[in-house]
């Protein structure tokens, strides 16, 4: 890979921690959610951080898809549902939902231009085969991708 931009994130103290980004942008205490033990009040953890990126993330791929389409769409948006949970295998690990909002086109087509954006968003390609990941379109249509 011929790396564009490196972005670098320091944690001390991991879930119960502190969070810090190099250029100063970040600089938050995070805590696991109280489902997970962790204390009652609104805290940062790497599930909302992930969650957070990869909604971003697809709708730049989403919108380039449509403008390399040459679609005509209203503005669209992308809410990402990250799940954390125990694995049959042990260990811990992570379910995506995504929905996605393609105003002004049907069904068909804005499935088409979600899975076209799912092959080249750099979230979906660093997920895909580790988790699942779901794309849900209009709130109307589900696709199950992996």
């Amino acid at each position: 890979m011929d790396s564009l931009y490196t972005a670098k994130a320091t944690s001390v103290g991991g879930r119960s921690g502190h969070l810090t980004s190099t250029e100063g942008l970040l600089n938050v205490e995070m805590r696991p959610p109280t489902v997970m033990g962790g204390p009652a009040g609104n805290f940062l953890n790497p599930e909302i951080l992930f969650a957070s990126g990869y909604a971003a993330c697809f709708d730049s791929a989403l919108n380039g898809t449509i403008q390399r389409e040459k679609v005509k769409t209203g503005t669209t948006s992308v809410t990402a549902e990250v799940s954390i949970g125990k694995l049959a295998t042990g260990g811990y690990g992570l379910a995506v939902k995504l929905v996605i909002e393609i105003p002004d086109i049907d069904k068909d087509k804005a499935e088409g231009l979600a899975n076209k954006a799912h092959q080249v968003c750099p979230y979906s390609n660093a997920t895909r085969g580790n988790i699942d990941v779901q794309l849900v379109v209009n709130e109307t249509a589900s696709l199950a991708i992996a």
